[in-house]
């Protein structure tokens, strides 16, 4: 494109009208993000901008870099997160691609990842993966359509917590009892989680366009999730549950109640979030009868690297191990910490 130049966004106003109105944008593109990354996280946000002559915005591009002496260096849009890349026409697109790949060898980052969902013609040297899915359900006006269409093993399984009595809460007030039981999931599963304050921050940035549910058990969390809505659409971003209450199934009761709170608001499409292509993950969310939908991200990697910090790496296998025998209150303490520099 002649004429147009990138530039950093700053404190540009109009970035989230400019998203709200792009094709193809997504909650993780709103300029929030990068105040909840730079506050919360210590991230080095990269927000561009493509401008014509006239100072107009032809597109964006939020992107962090995450950079550690044993993981490597990376540059996403958006860490944490299921979607980013640029937005705009296909030529603003393909000018802010090519700028990220310059950035990429410029700062000498292992490997770059634009996010993108669904299918997307990248700039040159920039390669398609589709190593994750996510799974898509179309939400009724009614939620008893939709339950009414369940298999009745599902309609079992969800009425079994129910009968345990456990009930399900919402709203920003359960920040505390999500990451109760999200500290407490990923410490099982000998990740390192996020901080506190960063599920905190949401609600201050996002308002109502996060949703916080949890299921108890008496006084007790027992399972929570976490998501967006955007466009219609609700994602779960994060959801967990505690282990020894797995056979009573608090999990089937917090995705059916959030399907019955999304479709009491108008939301017509449930998304289970990102996963691994037949996974254990993956089944679960395929048995509420969505469908799956491949997100292609875009690389470059001058060294050849295929994936940002995967635990199928020996060294993850290992700190895995020692990690899950961590007591709760130091994993809490220092998995902050240690989660700041994963991408």
């Amino acid at each position: 494109m002649h004429g147009v130049e990138v530039i950093e966004a700053g404190d540009w106003a109009g970035w989230d009208d400019f998203v709200a109105a792009a094709e193809g944008s997504s909650f993780c593109h709103l300029r929030g993000w990068r105040e909840v990354l730079e506050s919360e996280l210590g991230a080095e946000c990269l927000y561009r901008m493509v401008v014509d002559e006239g100072g107009g915005c032809l597109g964006v591009l939020p992107l962090a870099r995450v950079r550690s002496r044993i993981l490597g260096h990376y540059l996403v849009s958006l860490p944490f997160l299921n979607y980013g890349g640029a937005l705009g026409s296909p030529a603003a697109r393909r000018v802010l691609e090519e700028w990220a790949v310059a950035e990429a060898r410029r700062s000498g980052a292992d490997l770059l990842e634009l996010r993108s969902r669904g299918a997307s013609e990248y700039a040159t040297g920039l390669r398609t993966v589709e190593r994750k899915v996510t799974v898509v359900l179309e939400l009724p006006a009614e939620a008893e359509s939709l339950w009414r269409g369940f298999p009745s093993k599902l309609r079992s399984q969800i009425r079994r917590p129910q009968k345990e009595g456990m009930e399900v809460k919402f709203g920003a007030e359960q920040v505390g009892a999500f990451y109760e039981v999200f500290s407490r999931n990923m410490r099982d599963l000998g990740t390192p989680t996020l901080p506190r304050g960063f599920f905190a921050a949401l609600p201050r940035h996002f308002g109502e366009r996060v949703i916080f549910g949890a299921v108890y058990h008496g006084v007790q969390p027992v399972a929570a999730g976490c998501g967006f809505v955007w466009r219609g659409e609700f994602e779960m971003t994060w959801a967990s549950s505690l282990r020894e209450y797995n056979s009573k199934a608090p999990n089937m009761l917090l995705y059916w109640s959030f399907m019955e709170e999304l479709s009491r608001r108008g939301v017509g499409v449930f998304n289970f979030g990102r996963c691994t292509p037949g996974g254990g993950t993956h089944r679960f969310k395929l048995q509420w009868g969505g469908r799956d939908e491949p997100l292609c991200w875009g690389q470059w990697s001058a060294r050849g690297v295929g994936s940002t910090p995967s635990p199928e790496r020996p060294l993850f296998q290992l700190a895995t191990a020692v990690w899950r025998r961590t007591p709760l209150a130091i994993a809490n303490r220092v998995g902050p910490v240690l989660a700041r520099r994963l991408p």
